[in-house]
């Protein structure tokens, strides 16, 4: 599966990805197409086989503030759901859930994909210390090998405590510890702790991914202990690299032998409708791990040029374009402007091709106005063009002939008007067209 990695009309950010069992399970806040605010008042849970990464099966509401496909799980509040986690301990799966607002919930179930039934708010009286004014906020959980569990939370301000191993719910007295993170001002601000807590344990190391106050990156600090102290090694990926920004939360997983990021990307012109992805990523020796950039391959090891591709699985937007969707079944690229440029990492063109050309279509929206696709080759600026293809005022198919491809590649589409002269400048922001699918054919 292509990023995103859930069928295209689904929007599970803040992904925490969990390997229960034969199957990887994504835990995420639900956003919404047309949302004009963060997340929803529920959440879902997605899994797929270890053994087939592409099919992934959506196992319904999980757990919820508000009644819908199931009753409410929150009689005391029915604010908005953000960012879970989910642990196993004993045979038991829990789910840390923050609310908006509101005391944070923890849900248990015999099954990884729930649902949650309520277990607890977080119990403590007020002589235990607490941050977060007992919120919780993005709560990450870490069971070590010795039975303990730890609760890494907060907004701004990076707070743990260690819970009780027998209930998962209750704070142990004493435990306690901010920052986790280094927050002094004088620490960079691409290093400093905004958000998103997620704790992992790879070999003896423990690993706290979580986003730092500038930029649109998931950073991670490292420690010999599951109470630190925690050292800033840097950063994984930045969704907001040559695609339109916003804020990220994700963690890492292991599967099949090789580890991921999970992470998501915006989309519908808005810091909101955030769609799940993820990026092959090294764990080296020295625990670092070195930075990724943002692909349009998911789980795959490259896309097919020969397949239809849709649009809207760019991982290069620049210049104010963005994925749109209308509806489950229409999604394109939607204000395409002369100078825009839509990317796709990575192609496999194969090495058996001979011929002395090929072609390129691109399925189009037309938006009145003839202009030009120049299709370049590796890098949008200063790579090689290939073809250009001529794009005229109505919807269609619009073919070109490009130079014949093999090996891996990635490729640009860099769009452009064709008026001269005096009128040049009023065209220089007007859509051109909305680009939907594509496909090279031999």
């Amino acid at each position: 599966m292509p990023n995103p990695i859930l069928p295209l009309w689904e929007y599970i950010p803040d992904g925490e990805p969990r390997v229960f069992g034969d199957r990887v399970y994504l835990y995420g806040s639900h956003d919404r197409p047309a949302g004009q605010s963060f997340c929803d008042y529920k959440l879902k849970v997605w899994s797929a086989p270890l053994n087939d990464l592409n099919n992934w099966q959506c196992h319904g509401d999980s757990f919820r503030t508000r009644d819908g496909q199931r009753p409410a799980d929150t009689p005391w509040t029915g604010n908005a759901l953000f960012a879970p986690d989910v642990i196993e301990k004993d045979g038991k799966y829990y789910l840390y859930a923050y609310i908006v607002g509101a005391k944070g919930a923890i849900g248990v179930s015999d099954h990884p994909e729930g649902p949650f039934r309520l277990l607890s708010q977080y119990q403590y009286d007020e002589n235990i210390q607490v941050g977060d004014n007992g919120i919780f906020n993005d709560a990450g959980v870490l069971v070590d090998e010795d039975g303990k569990v730890y609760v890494y939370y907060g907004f701004t301000e990076s707070n743990m405590n260690e819970l009780d191993g027998r209930d998962m719910c209750t704070v142990i007295p004493g435990s306690y510890r901010r920052p986790v993170i280094d927050d002094r001002e004088e620490v960079p601000e691409e290093q400093r702790f905004f958000e998103a807590s997620s704790p992992r344990k790879v070999g003896d190391t423990y690993y706290l991914i979580y986003s730092p106050r500038k930029g649109s990156r998931l950073a991670y600090v490292t420690a010999p202990s599951p109470t630190g102290p925690f050292t800033y090694r840097g950063y994984i990926i930045d969704n907001g690299v040559d695609y339109p920004a916003g804020n990220n939360h994700g963690s890492i997983a292991c599967l099949n032998g090789q580890w991921y990021v999970f992470y998501h990307r915006m989309t519908n012109n808005t810091i909101m409708s955030r769609r799940a992805c993820v990026e092959r990523i090294e764990i080296l020796p020295d625990g670092t791990i070195p930075p990724v950039e943002m692909t349009s391959l998911g789980f795959e090891e490259a896309l097919n040029p020969y397949k239809i591709t849709p649009a809207d699985i760019a991982c290069v937007l620049k210049g104010g374009c963005f994925v749109i969707e209308r509806n489950i079944f229409d999604r394109s690229i939607a204000r395409i402007t002369s100078g825009c440029v839509m990317g796709y990492k990575y192609f496999d063109f194969g090495e058996d091709f001979t011929g002395d050309s090929m072609t390129l279509a691109l399925d189009i929206g037309g938006m009145g106005t003839n202009c030009q696709v120049r299709i370049m080759l590796d890098d949008w600026e200063n790579g090689k063009e290939i073809g250009v293809c001529e794009v005229g005022a109505a919807s269609g198919v619009y073919k070109a002939k490009v130079k014949p491809l093999t090996g891996r590649h990635a490729i640009y589409f860099v769009c452009r008007h064709t008026v001269e002269g005096w009128m040049a400048d009023y065209f220089t922001d007007k859509p051109l067209f909305e680009l939907k699918n594509f496909v090279f054919m031999k």
